[in-house]
């Protein structure tokens, strides 16, 4: 997909343009919603994706916030035209009541990103998760009530089958603690996960790798995180981390070459592909697993890609 045909990559251009003008006029947020007669949330709101911008109201703000050039302008009033081009499944209220922001702007990225970078050091990420291994995860969260929880689960096999069915088409590089194989939730919703796991890597549509606990590199100890790779030349990037207590999209260069840098590290110290593929396969036959296809999609095989192969 192009990047100008991107609805996500538009709508992430013009918040950050806005942005970016607002802190080189010197101006709060505050200051721009009571020039722009706006609630503060709205600023707020448009600024973080969790909305987008009408090419009406973007225009002034631009005037305001003293961006002149007529090409420039254009361009981001074309931008915002794109951004609001279509509703999607996270878009609908079911959803939308029971996900972070956070997690609602992943899923525009998720979409439509080239290249998936993950790296987990406790469970399985949420976009390879089955319904019962999901489920087991969230009913741990004591404050969740059930219809939330339930939401959560079919937004995490949405998401897997919304990425399954481009995996072959997508560089998808996932690096996983050994401590992920080790940690029991439950021993047959765990055997389940991992042989489903298991049969995609064996199928060449994610290149793994186990960073086992004998690694000289010690794994970063602020946690799990993901990096996507959005179309473009290659530099349009976004952080995604995830915690109990919250979770964060990062689009600060500074911490996108950093963790890049440790994904890298790690990935050079962790197992080679067919050790960590033997390794996997070693556990999911000790806890008896067999995949859940049910709540999997499961695409025809396709060709390896040569970029995919052993690159970071």
């Amino acid at each position: 997909m192009d990047t100008g045909d991107s609805p996500a990559g538009a709508r992430r251009r013009v918040r950050l343009a806005i942005r970016d003008a607002r802190d080189a006029m010197g101006y709060t947020q505050a200051q721009v919603a009571e020039e722009m007669e706006w609630s503060l949330s709205k600023v707020m709101r448009i600024e973080s994706g969790e909305v987008t911008i009408t090419p009406n109201d973007l225009r002034p703000l631009l005037g305001y916030l003293g961006v002149g050039d007529r090409a420039v302008v254009d361009d981001l009033v074309q931008d915002a035209r794109t951004s609001r081009r279509r509703a999607q499944w996270w878009d609908d209220p079911k959803f939308r009541e029971h996900l972070t922001p956070a997690m609602r702007l992943v899923l525009q990225y998720e979409a439509e990103a080239t290249e998936f970078r993950h790296y987990h050091q406790n469970i399985v990420p949420g976009v390879l998760q089955s319904a019962e291994y999901a489920r087991a995860l969230l009913s741990r969260y004591d404050e969740l009530p059930e219809t939330t929880i339930e939401a959560r689960v079919d937004a995490r096999v949405r998401r897997g089958s919304q990425l399954v069915a481009r995996l072959g088409q997508v560089v998808f590089l996932l690096l996983l603690d050994e401590a992920v194989l080790r940690r029991q939730v439950d021993p047959k919703i765990v055997g389940a996960e991992l042989a489903g796991l298991l049969q995609l890597v064996r199928r060449g549509l994610i290149t793994f790798r186990i960073l086992h606990f004998g690694a000289a590199v010690p794994p970063p100890l602020y946690g799990s995180f993901e990096l996507l790779t959005l179309p473009g030349d290659g530099t349009n990037n976004v952080l995604y981390r995830e915690s109990y207590l919250m979770d964060e999209v990062i689009e600060d260069q500074a911490s996108l070459i950093r963790h890049r840098g440790i994904f890298e590290e790690l990935w050079a110290g962790a197992l080679d592909e067919e050790s960590s593929i033997a390794m996997l396969a070693e556990t999911v036959d000790t806890l008896g697993g067999s995949p859940d296809t049910q709540s999997r999609t499961d695409p025809t095989p396709r060709r390896k890609s040569s970029t995919r192969r052993g690159k970071t």
